[in-house]
């Protein structure tokens, strides 16, 4: 016989330690794995830039060159402040004279114009402030009736889809799990969604996480008839009758001693 067999305490001793191993073990999976995979990403980003920038530096000008170790980041801070120069050069009116002959130029192309123009009105969608793209996030009936699918609200629809849909008709984009940046482009009414009170970055982290990362937080009709202390809002402290009848008294001592002085 082993010696569990013999001493059945002993087994039951080893799994509450064992339960705590694997319970300290997961736990420390959940806290690395995102700091992980983030410096793993960043040191990558890093290293993609700084080897397609350093090697177009000359090399009297390239740190690299003359000391004894590699000065990461430094592609990425050159990439930041050309970036920053030629965002400056395109704002006034010489750069836009520039950049207007540049299109022209790019324009005659073929292929390379389709391309162009393409990432150009992507890239002024995504970056401009007076755009209201992805700032919604609907549920809409898809792929067929009585599933249900997170889109995001990408634009009003214009043109032929206005003119064959209906005028509440907009632009969903429901992405794919657990790759966002890769779905599907539907068009439908309005009417035929349901706005979600959730923020862009919480349907991303739902999309994401499978699932499994859901905001913790209620929507408002929700919040309606619920105390205080459910909502984990402050709580104020009622006073006591007594304690009111006291403060009472005092007020009214003060207030007889008073004009007892007049």
């Amino acid at each position: 016989m082993s010696d569990t067999e013999k001493n059945p305490s002993r087994s039951k001793e080893r799994t509450p330690f064992l339960r705590w191993l694997r319970n300290s073990f997961l736990t420390g999976i959940v806290v690395a794995t995102p700091v992980t995979v983030t410096i793993w990403l960043i040191v990558v980003f890093v290293g993609f830039v700084d080897g397609v920038i350093k090697p177009l530096i000359p090399d009297q000008y390239n740190p690299d060159t003359y000391l004894p170790f590699g000065i990461p980041g430094l592609g990425v801070l050159i990439a930041v402040v050309a970036l920053i120069i030629l965002g400056a050069l395109a704002a006034n009116f010489f750069g836009r004279s520039l950049i207007a002959i540049g299109e022209r130029i790019v324009n005659s192309l073929p292929l390379v114009r389709n391309v162009y123009g393409a990432l150009k009105q992507l890239m002024e969608t995504i970056l401009s402030n007076t755009q209201s793209s992805f700032k919604e996030v609907v549920l809409v009936e898809y792929p067929t009736k009585g599933l249900w699918a997170v889109a995001f609200v990408s634009a009003s629809g214009r043109g032929p889809m206005k003119a064959h849909i209906g005028d509440d008709v907009i632009g969903l984009f429901v992405p794919t799990t657990p790759n966002p940046t890769s779905g599907f482009l539907l068009f439908t009414k309005k009417s035929n969604t349901i706005p979600l009170d959730l923020t862009v970055e919480e349907a991303a982290k739902l999309i994401i996480s499978f699932g499994l990362v859901t905001p913790d937080r209620l929507p408002p009709e929700a919040r309606n008839g619920l105390p205080p202390e459910a909502l984990g809002e402050p709580v104020q402290a009622k006073a006591k009758p007594k304690a009111r009848r006291n403060v009472k008294k005092a007020v009214a001592e003060a207030e007889a001693a008073k004009k007892n002085a007049d």
